[in-house]
């Protein structure tokens, strides 16, 4: 707080707690990041577990990153520094969702580990699955469903990742989902089961995002 402008007063202290509001939701807040090339099937991924997280009567939040840059981080490009930028941003964002008692699922290239270790200082690495889908640049430029690998190619896209600027694989992340060898149904069924194997370890208590209805 000692950085902050002298006129700044921050009254995080006076509002309602996290606890209060989970109570209220039956669910504990968490944020499961997902990080992956273009392609490599993240929004797939995120879109079908906040379908089960629904069924499952979980009140839930997709941050993805098309989304994002088409509003809030509209401003920013796709440089070093505004790649730093644009993960700070949503993982402040995640991290207010998180302390509304919501899960929030974040669907991001997240190409460096120096910007995932950003995101787990912001959100806490006890309210974070890190999540890494895996897929090589030659499998996602032969789906590339939105047609980027093929305007990168011709020179139309500017510093992209896995071509103009590196993938740095994850080394931290607590589950990896190949999507080159699994499909979308094994890939899900994977998932669900290891976010509800650690409903007992690391998302602790009855209230912690499994898929059994409240």
């Amino acid at each position: 707080m000692s950085d902050l402008p002298q006129n700044i007063f921050p009254e995080f202290a006076n509002m309602l707690g996290r606890e209060a509001k989970e109570s209220l939701l039956g669910q504990r807040g968490v944020v499961v990041w997902l990080s992956g090339l273009s392609g490599s099937g993240k929004s797939t991924i995120a879109n079908a577990l906040e379908r089960k997280f629904h069924v499952a009567g979980r009140f839930t939040q997709i941050l993805d990153g098309d989304n994002i840059r088409s509003g809030l981080n509209s401003n920013l490009g796709f440089s070093a520094e505004d790649r730093t930028e644009n993960i700070r941003r949503i993982a402040e964002v995640a991290k207010l969702f998180k302390d509304a008692g919501v899960i929030t699922i974040a669907s991001f290239i997240t190409p460096r580990e120096d910007l995932r270790a950003q995101a787990r200082a912001i959100i806490g690495s006890d309210d974070l699955v890190e999540v890494y889908v895996k897929a090589g640049f030659e499998t996602c430029a032969r789906r590339d469903v939105k047609g980027l690998y093929a305007k990168a190619a011709a020179g139309g896209v500017k510093d992209f990742t896995g071509k103009d600027q590196e993938f740095e694989e994850p080394k931290n992340s607590d589950i990896v989902l190949d999507t080159d060898t699994e499909t979308k149904e094994e890939t899900l069924a994977r998932l669900e089961g290891f976010l509800e194997e650690h409903r007992s370890k690391r998302l602790l208590s009855d209230t912690s995002p499994g898929f059994s209805p409240k």
